[in-house]
């Protein structure tokens, strides 16, 4: 994966355009696109690493974990895990508990494709 499908990828999973996110960082609007065919200077690196939090190892292809540091990595799990407990304030979530929470998900990944769309 090059340095620009990371960058795309970690902004469509904030919901973010890739135009956002350089507006956001103070960049032209099409400065990713840039990166298909040059590197960024050290400097702008930093920056695009910070913004993402990720590791600049991460975004020059060094390596495949994104995490700063080992013990950043994040705890990812499926809520759709039949085998997971989810928990609130140290109580178990009901059945009924976990739907809704599925429901919310589904309807916030669908808003955030509408956005990233537009």
């Amino acid at each position: 994966m090059t340095m620009f499908d990371k960058v795309k990828d970690l902004s469509k999973k904030r919901g973010k355009s890739l135009k956002e996110v350089a507006s956001e960082l103070s960049l032209g609007e099409n400065y990713f696109y840039t990166l298909k065919k040059q590197s960024p200077k050290a400097e702008t690196l930093n920056e695009i690493a910070d913004y993402f939090h990720v590791s600049t190892d991460y975004l020059l292809g060094r390596t495949d974990n994104p995490a700063i540091n080992d013990s950043e990595i994040p705890k990812e799990f499926d809520i759709t895990d039949e085998s997971v407990i989810i928990n609130y304030e140290g109580k178990a979530l009901s059945e009924s508990e976990k739907q809704v929470i599925l429901a919310a998900a589904r309807a916030l990944v669908e808003q955030r494709e509408k956005n990233v769309e537009e």
